[in-house]
């Protein structure tokens, strides 16, 4: 019997009250309209491929067909892998992170089953490399690794063509080939643990650290090694999310102190300027995306909030708080709906550290 309980759908009429609120000027409307529970708590990430809801609990990662919420598949049965952070994808294969230091690759059948194919480094890339003192690194007095490996939890992955990003809390980032599966660089960025990063489509990687600051990236003229273009600011909380807007030209960020800021680029050498800071939460940001306009932000204080960009002007606004989980809300993930995203629906998906999923529809954005 697969881990978990599906609870009854919940279809509400837009008149109805919702477990949410919004201010006075907001047109946008939204509804909760189911609530998946999984029996393993601690929810920490959630992903959308193919019509598919990944849902990591504890070790165990569940998958729900979408279009009747029901669930198909659960994987990584060994708990010795220790919490999933972070998924992937590209085409029909999934890459998770792991607490053990690990990144797996699994392969998604015709059957929408999920079938481990390796994990990463793969014993190939490793015996090549152990036999040169040179591909060592210390990672702590009297212990080296080789450094295609990350040396403490991986926290987080990015895909952006046919390349794969990794970081970790050991303060570096690692970059991968999707078709050889080699590891082709490794970056020391932070001064403390990598809580995130997000890569735009040409390839400029972010990275967020504990060590309050946001690093900008770039891969140099060889198209090799990437090298530091900018540092974002030096925050005086841990920075634990990160999200970059439609057209990859706004960047937010959140942290443990409650606070979402947003940058953009501006004209300095230093890169990007901070436009804003978005206030409401009262807990540490854990996780934010964007969406067809909104950004949704997740919180330790129990809530989601839903940000839009007010007309006429630039700053963006809490347009509605969805309220309902009763521990951290860890994960989201959200698709928009529709030929016209601006006009359409958009689902939301909120995972909390009870192990509870939330469905949210969100509407009426224009």
């Amino acid at each position: 019997m697969f881990p978990l309980q599906l609870l009854p759908l919940h279809s509400l009429h837009p008149s109805q009250p919702f477990t949410s609120k919004m201010n006075n000027s907001a047109t946008l409307q939204q509804r909760c309209v189911a609530s998946l529970k999984t029996l393993t708590p601690h929810i920490t990430c959630l992903a959308v491929h193919r019509n598919l809801l990944y849902a990591a609990s504890l070790n165990l990662i569940n998958v729900f067909d979408l279009s009747h919420y029901s669930h198909i598949d659960a994987f990584n049965q060994s708990p010795a892998s220790g919490f999933v952070k972070s998924i992937a994808f590209t085409n029909s294969r999934v890459f998770t992170a792991h607490q053990d230091r690990k990144i797996r690759v699994w392969l998604i059948t015709p059957s929408k089953r999920h079938r481990l194919l390796s994990s990463l480094p793969t014993v190939t890339d490793r015996l090549r490399r152990c036999i040169v003192p040179r591909n060592y690194v210390s990672v702590r007095r009297h212990k080296s690794r080789l450094w295609i490996q990350h040396c403490d939890t991986v926290s987080g992955l990015a895909v952006n063509q046919r390349l794969m990003y990794s970081v970790s809390w050991d303060k570096s980032f690692k970059v991968w080939d999707l078709f050889s599966f080699r590891c082709l660089e490794s970056v020391k960025a932070h001064e403390d643990a990598i809580n995130a990063l997000v890569v735009n489509r040409d390839g400029i990687v972010y990275t967020a650290s504990a060590d309050g600051s946001i690093k900008v990236w770039r891969r140099d003229c060889e198209g090799k090694r990437h090298v530091l273009v900018s540092s974002i600011g030096r925050q005086k909380s841990t920075v634990n999310a990160l999200a970059l807007d439609g057209g990859g030209a706004g960047l937010f960020s959140g942290g443990c102190d409650g606070e979402i800021c947003r940058w953009e680029w501006g004209c300095e050498e230093n890169g990007a300027v901070k436009m804003e800071t978005l206030r409401g939460h009262s807990g540490a940001i854990l996780c934010l995306i964007h969406v067809a306009g909104l950004l949704a932000s997740a919180s330790a204080d129990l809530t989601v909030r839903i940000w839009q960009r007010e007309r006429g002007r630039s700053g963006y606004s809490c347009r509605a708080v969805l309220e309902g989980h009763e521990k951290p809300v860890k994960s989201l993930v959200a698709f928009a709906g529709g030929d016209d995203d601006s006009n359409g629906v958009v689902s939301l998906f909120s995972g909390s550290l009870d192990g509870e999923i939330k469905v949210w529809e969100l509407f009426g954005s224009a």
